[in-house]
């Protein structure tokens, strides 16, 4: 129970906090990964829920469990419903749910379509990384016009947000914005079309120039070789 402040006491932001970190654990859970839910709960109690106790968070995620069985939507196993939230509460968490930025375990899914993908990607950037996503070994080709292949949006997050808005190739910044964000575009060092990954150990954030370079450019295969020596995270593949 909350034991330092009541549950009315909660502000937006917090409730805000505690969902899109309870939907981030669903989803990694419901991928098969693993999730220590006593860290995430160290997590937010350095962070945007400072000053709460670790019981607090606890039972405001199960409060969080029972909307989500309201609603007909999957839980985390290990959180169990509380049974009884008050309406307030259950108020704001479903408010919550339904924000338009609210990352959802649909976020995190991989994707073929470039439209959805930048869409999923742009809203997983805007969140804290928890650490380097896994990404796809072997992603799989899909039946369309542009031969498309399934990607993970988190990757392209990821190394889009690593890169701080400069190119990876030139090392300069990007050379404008889109939507109030440096634009940079996501190149796979081994082409997914070479049977390369879809991994951040496989994909550097370029500015256009450079990543048409590394596609039409006399010398790509010098430039991609010297990705290599700027971006350490990069591997063979």
């Amino acid at each position: 129970m909350d034991t330092e402040k009541s549950n009315s006491d909660w502000s937006d932001v917090e409730i805000q906090a505690a969902v899109d970190a309870y939907l981030s654990m669903l989803s990694r859970e419901q991928s098969g990964q693993k999730v220590n839910k006593a860290h995430e709960n160290r997590v937010l109690r350095e962070g945007a829920l400072a000053g709460r106790t670790k019981g607090s968070v606890e039972f405001r995620m199960q409060n969080i469990s029972t909307v989500l069985v309201e609603l007909g939507r999957d839980r985390i196993e290990g959180y169990k419903p509380a049974k009884n939230v008050g309406a307030n509460v259950a108020r704001s968490i479903r408010e919550a749910l339904n924000a338009p930025n609210t990352v959802t375990p649909e976020d995190f899914a991989p994707t073929a379509d470039e439209a959805t993908l930048e869409e999923r990607a742009a809203k997983l950037e805007k969140r804290p990384f928890k650490g380097e996503p896994k990404g796809i070994l072997k992603p799989q080709q899909v039946p369309s016009s542009s031969n498309s292949f399934v990607r993970d949006p988190e990757v392209r997050a990821w190394v889009r947000k690593e890169a701080k808005g400069i190119c990876e190739g030139c090392g300069k910044p990007a050379p404008f914005e889109k939507d109030g964000k440096p634009f940079l575009e996501v190149h796979h060092v081994k082409h997914l079309a070479q049977e390369g990954s879809d991994r951040p150990s496989n994909a550097v954030a370029l500015c256009p120039n450079c990543h048409r370079r590394c596609h039409h450019s006399s010398d790509r295969d010098e430039f991609t070789a010297s990705l290599f020596q700027k971006v350490k995270r990069l591997k063979f593949e």
